[in-house]
Parts: C-alpha cells; structure tokens; sequence
C-alpha cells in the first residue's frame, strides 16, 4: 500500500454490516427486486472496505443490523455529524423511517448531542462538508427546507444542489469530497447530475475540480471515501482513479458492486464522525 501522506488526518467512521442485505423493494432506479443479491458477497464486500480504512488507521465503529430494515447498510445516510453533533436523518420513504431513529439512539446511547430533523433529509447521502461548507443536495430525497435547519444547527454555510437525474438521486452519487482542508477543499463531480445553475455554483465554488466522466458515474465511482489523501473507489471508475491520481491522490479500488445492486458504493457504506474541535471522541 502506498504511504500515507504528510498532512492527512485519521478519520472515524460507523458502519452496519449487511446481514439482512437483499433488495426487497424498489426506491431508486439501481433497485431491481426480481434480481437474485447475495448477502453473503455483500458482507465479504463490506468487510474488505472496513479492514482498507482499518489498514490506513482509522477507526471503524459498527452499528448492529436490524431485521427488516436492509439498507442499514448505508450508513451515510443515516445522520449527519460535524462538530461533535449528530442530526438526525428523516428519511423520506416509509421502508427506511426506522433507521433514523436506530442511528440516533446509536448516538445518543453513547453521549453525543443529537438533534431530531424536523425536516426530511437523509443524512451524509445529501449533507457534504467541504472545509467550511457543507454541500447539500436536493431535488430526490432531501427537502431544501432541512438545509436551512442544517444551517442554523451548526452555524456553518449550506450550499443547495439541485440533482436532476434519478440514478444520482443522493448527492454522494454524483460528487465526491477529495480534500475537506478549508485551505484548499477539493471535489470531483459528474456535471451532468446537476441542474444548470447548480453547475454554474459548483464551478464558481470549485474551478479546479475534477470532473467525472459518465463511465465514472455509472459505476457509482463518484461514491468515493478520502481521507485527503487515499481515496477508495470503485474499480470501475477508471477515468475517476487516473485523473485523482494525476492531482496527487492515492486511490484505492474497493469493489462493492454486490451493494450497488441496492444504490450504495463505499461512500454509502460510511458515515463519518466528525469530532467537536480539541475533542478526542
């Protein structure tokens, strides 16, 4: 494995494992119940991106899977944490409402602030901190509404992205958070997933990011984890790997094509836990 670079910090990360994973019901175009999923790919899949972020130092946390509830494996969208606080995701259809509450209790059980979302959203699957900014998606299953809460919950500017298309129905499908160093943020982006406006902010916001080819998206390659430096990704988003790399990055192909049957790559697999400044949580 390549060396970790100078700078980038330890991350700590919650995840389920999927136990319970099949596709029993449709609320995205990447589901389809009549295709056969094998749970227990799925978790051979799922551990091996655990032990990639345990063998590049960061902390891996689990939250038990809960029957009946087989999306819990993408635990981004469950909550949303910056600065120590977890909000809570309100999901908007009816098969994943329990898993806000699970998530929340996950929290709260082990002594972090949470606040109740009064307004629908679906945790980090919408809500992207980038240095100082948190991008917010919208148009599919986050309300624009929750981005104002997001906003006055953490004091921090909400950026809203309109999605336009509904394979990249969550903003972590369509854009990828490289580098969150307020000094110098970085994505990378699929421009087609945004409406024209958003577009036109996103390259005002970010001039220099990369931007994904439809093969990258496609292969849900977009669905990245960076910890600033090492990037995982999907082995297919082979334009994604090579143009990361050219800007310094180190990505690490994971495969979790078992979980796109359900919508989700790494990034779907991985809520982050962002500690409150000076905290050692």
């Amino acid at each position: 494995m390549t060396p970790i670079a100078p700078g980038r910090t330890d991350r700590r990360y919650l995840m389920c494992e999927p136990v319970h994973y099949t596709v029993s019901y449709e609320i995205n175009p990447w589901m389809d119940k009549t295709r056969f999923t094998d749970a227990d790919l799925a978790v051979r899949q799922w551990r091996t991106l655990r032990d990639t972020y345990l063998d590049l130092g960061h902390t891996v946390e689990t939250i038990d899977p809960i029957p009946g509830l087989p999306d819990m494996v993408y635990a981004a969208n469950g909550a949303t944490v910056l600065d120590g606080v977890v909000y809570s995701a309100k999901f908007r259809y009816a098969e994943r409402q329990p898993e806000g509450p699970a998530y929340q209790k996950w929290f709260a059980d082990r002594g972090y602030v949470t606040h109740t979302a009064a307004e629908t959203n679906e945790g980090e699957g919408d809500l992207l901190v980038v240095g100082d900014l948190v991008l917010a998606g919208t148009g599919f299953r986050t309300e624009r509404s929750a981005h104002a809460e997001l906003q006055e919950l953490f004091g921090r500017p909400v950026i809203s992205l309109d999605l336009v298309s509904p394979h990249y129905y969550h903003l972590d499908t369509a854009l990828a958070v490289l580098s969150s160093d307020p000094a110098d943020p970085q994505i990378a982006y699929y421009p087609p997933a945004f409406s024209a406006g958003s577009r036109a902010v996103l390259q005002q916001l970010f001039p220099d990011a990369v931007e994904a080819t439809e093969r990258d998206a496609v292969a849900l390659g977009l669905n990245a984890v960076s910890d600033g430096y090492n990037v995982v990704v999907a082995p297919g988003a082979v334009d994604l790997a090579a143009a990361i790399a050219e800007r310094g990055y180190n990505p690490i192909p994971v495969d979790t094509s078992e979980l796109l049957k359900g919508g989700g790559g790494a990034k779907c697999c991985t809520l982050e836990i962002r500690p409150a400044s000076g905290s050692g949580r």
